[in-house]
C-alpha cells in the first residue's frame, strides 16, 4: 500500500511512500491536484468538441435536396449571423480548424464528422484512464501523508506530558 506503481506509463517510476518525508508528499499530493486538473480541463475541452463535431455532422445529415431554396442564417463570428439561401445541397464547406475551410461533398462531410468524433473521443477515453490512475496515485499519498500526520502527533504527545 506504501508503493505507487504506474510502470507500464512511460516515463513513470515506481515510488515507496513510506520513505518520503511529509513534506515530500505535499510536494507530490500538490503537483497531482495540478495535473488532475489539467485532466479535467482537458476533458471539459474536447467535450466541447465533441459535441460541435456531432453537431456540425447532424447538420450535414440536414442538407436534404428538399433544403435547396430554404433561407438559414450564415455564421461570420460567434455571434454574427447574416441570412443565406442553400444553393446546393450536395457539397458543403466546412471547418478544418485553424481559419482553413474544405468544400467536401455531403457524404464526404459526413465520414469527416464521424471520424472527428471517433477520434476526440478515444481521446477523451484516454485522458480519463490517465486521470483514474493520478487520483488513485492521489489517493494513495494521501493516505499515507494522513499516517505520517498520525505518526508525528503521536510521537509528539508524550513529550508534552
Amino acid at each position: 500500500m506504501a508503493t505507487v506503481s504506474s510502470a507500464p506509463a512511460p516515463g513513470m517510476h515506481q515510488i515507496d511512500l513510506s520513505k518520503l518525508s511529509i513534506q515530500q508528499l505535499l510536494q507530490l499530493k500538490t503537483q497531482l491536484d495540478q495535473e488532475i486538473n489539467v485532466f479535467q480541463d482537458s476533458l471539459q475541452t474536447l467535450k466541447i468538441a465533441q459535441g460541435k463535431f456531432m453537431e456540425s455532422g447532424e447538420c450535414v445529415e440536414k442538407m436534404t435536396p428538399e433544403a435547396k431554396g430554404k433561407t438559414i442564417l450564415v455564421p461570420l463570428t460567434g455571434s454574427m449571423y447574416v441570412p443565406g439561401t442553400i444553393s446546393d445541397t450536395d457539397n458543403v464547406l466546412i471547418d478544418i480548424g485553424t481559419g482553413y475551410y474544405a468544400q467536401k461533398d455531403a457524404a464526404g462531410a459526413k465520414d469527416y464528422f464521424k471520424r472527428k468524433v471517433a477520434f476526440v473521443t478515444e481521446q477523451i477515453e484516454k485522458i480519463k484512464m490517465l486521470g483514474m490512475e493520478k487520483s488513485k496515485v492521489h489517493k494513495a499519498i494521501c493516505m499515507m501523508l494522513e499516517m505520517k500526520v498520525q505518526a508525528q502527533r503521536q510521537s509528539a504527545k508524550p513529550s508534552t506530558s
